[in-house]
């Protein structure tokens, strides 16, 4: 499992850890469906990219995202990798 602490900023920044430490979650608000889909879309490209994906849902204009390493069973730096590339789109 990655060290939690040393991404205390993604924390910060709204992502929360589950209560099992095994996977982190945040909530995306958009101003309308076009936008959540089309971040969802580009998000997409770069998880496929990465060869990890996230389980996520996506209701009109909230998208929820859970990033877990199903491979290793909790975290892994991809996770967080990943996170910080959501966050930037």
């Amino acid at each position: 499992m990655t060290d939690i602490s040393e991404f205390d900023a993604l924390l910060d920044n709204g992502w929360v850890l589950d209560g099992d430490g095994t996977g982190i979650t945040k909530t995306f608000q958009f101003r309308n469906f076009v936008e959540a889909f089309g971040w969802m879309t580009r998000a997409a490209i770069i998880a496929e990219k990465m060869n990890h994906h996230p389980e996520w849902r996506n209701v009109y204009r909230t998208v929820e995202v859970r990033l877990t390493s199903h491979d290793t069973g909790g975290l892994s730096e991809r996770d967080w990798k990943l996170a910080e590339k959501m966050d930037a789109l």
